[in-house]
């Protein structure tokens, strides 16, 4: 009866992380485009007199791109600090903005894009195995044997870890995507893939 209960809660807890981030990127575009539509769309019909179908979302999809400009400077940089400031001190806010913001830097993270595939690396000790990312290889002179350059990203943050270089033998695959890797870092193990390849 208690393994079943906690096996209920644990599924319950996963399923809760799994849909953190969708929520609050549904959430934040209904706001804005509710906001746009029923305000801004609103104003405008009232000077030509008529509804433009799609108005709405193109005046978001606008929306969203001066925010993405606005972001990307000093002063916007200086805006979303205090916001995160703010947040950090209101906790279930701050867990909320968190989630959304290691997600944002997921989807952002340039090594993404350079990640080759994903590896199990021996660390500590043998048998106790890591997710590396493979990001490039390299010749040994004396041997020619290959090795490879491997970063190990540090959970839940996969923006910070440190880098091996290993013998391409000691590289285990163990048959994930990328994607499924980095939502197994930044979960801690919560959410992930069920199958290894060994």
């Amino acid at each position: 009866m208690n393994n079943s209960l906690r096996h209920f809660k644990d599924y319950i807890f996963r399923g809760l992380l799994a849909l953190i981030p969708l929520v609050i990127t549904v959430l934040a575009v209904r706001f804005i485009y509710l906001f746009i539509d029923k305000q801004i769309t609103e104003l405008v019909d009232q000077y030509i007199g008529f509804r433009i179908p799609g108005l709405g979302i193109v005046i978001l999809l606008i929306f969203l791109y001066l925010v993405g400009l606005i972001a990307s400077n000093v002063l916007g940089k200086k805006i979303f600090g205090f916001i995160e400031n703010i947040t950090k001190r209101i906790p279930i806010i701050n867990t909320t903005y968190q989630v959304g913001k290691q997600l944002s830097s997921t989807l952002s993270l340039p090594e993404k894009q350079v990640f080759q595939r994903v590896v199990l690396v021996d660390y500590f000790k043998a048998g106790t195995m890591v997710i590396g990312f493979v990001t490039g290889s390299m010749i040994d002179r004396k041997s020619k044997k290959k090795l490879l350059k491997v970063f190990l990203p540090t959970p839940p943050n996969p923006t910070s870890g440190i880098v091996v270089i290993i013998h391409e033998k000691d590289a285990k695959d163990p048959g994930w995507t990328v994607d499924e890797a980095l939502t197994m870092v930044i979960s801690g193990g919560i959410i992930g893939p069920e199958l290894i390849k060994l």
